[in-house]
């Protein structure tokens, strides 16, 4: 730890417990106790039940976490590629260009998500390219708004690579592609499992766009949760809330895994 005394390192371990509890711990713990209970009229929840979790065992909620976890997955594929090529083109760049790309793969998080959402529904509400009602533009516009975040994490760590050992395999008789696939990608390992995570855990709880895009057959998460507790069914929406929580926790804690055995790689 950086502070060496005693009692500066007790004074920060109580302000980051003063901070932390009650601006991030405390929420996710009323949401949890609030997902086993029936009502809430007093300091603490009463009426336990499981019967908000039975419910979410079958039916529209289970399909619903589905629809999340398609989408999530095939959004965070196609924004890590769309991302990753890009970095590597960019890495390839002078300074001015670099700035450009820098700028056009952060349009869509310098706008409101809904306006993402917006020009998709306008761009492909009419043939040749028909794809309102379907969830295929549900995967684009949450690819559109993750594939920034890709992007970043890549090209900060293309930045930093040490180009020798692009060198001295491009001097042993190496192709550009072999250098790629061989050296540069592996040594990139870590911050694309990153990217992954990252990219999954932003459109697992995605919402604006999803809103204005989402198929009566394609009903993510976060939009049943909202419908929830727009309809006060306070209770319902927080046991929701808690899968979607729990379901995104387990599969950033698996690319978590994948990524400390590449780092070791």
């Amino acid at each position: 730890m950086l502070v060496h005394s005693r009692a500066a390192r007790w004074a920060l371990w109580a302000l980051f417990l003063v901070l932390f509890v009650p601006v991030f711990a405390l929420p996710f713990l009323v949401i949890l106790a609030a997902s086993f209970s029936t009502s809430w009229s007093g300091a603490l929840p009463s009426g336990a039940t499981l019967a908000h979790y039975r419910d979410i065992a079958g039916g529209d909620s289970l399909r619903a976490l589905t629809a999340s976890l398609g989408t999530a997955f095939a959004a965070g594929i196609l924004a890590l590629a769309a991302g990753t090529w890009a970095a590597l083109a960019a890495d390839a760049l002078r300074r001015r260009g670099r700035r450009v790309v820098d700028a056009l793969f952060m349009l869509p998080v310098a706008v409101p998500s809904v306006v993402v959402g917006l020009a998709l529904l306008v761009a492909f509400s009419q043939p040749p390219i028909l794809l309102n009602g379907t969830r295929q533009i549900v995967i684009a516009a949450h690819a559109i708004l993750v594939t920034a975040f890709a992007y970043q994490s890549v090209s900060a760590a293309a930045a930093r690579l040490d180009p020798a050992y692009e060198q001295s395999a491009a001097s042993l008789g190496a192709r550009p592609w072999y250098v790629l696939l061989r050296v540069k990608l592996p040594l990139l390992l870590p911050s694309l499992t990153a990217a992954a995570g990252l990219c999954f855990a932003l459109s697992m709880g995605e919402l604006s766009a999803t809103m204005m895009l989402y198929p009566p057959d394609w009903l993510p998460l976060p939009v049943k949760i909202f419908g929830a507790t727009d309809r006060g069914s306070l209770f319902a929406g927080a046991a929701l809330a808690v899968v979607l929580m729990a379901a995104t926790l387990l599969v950033l804690l698996a690319v978590g895994r994948i990524r400390t055995r590449a780092s070791y790689r």
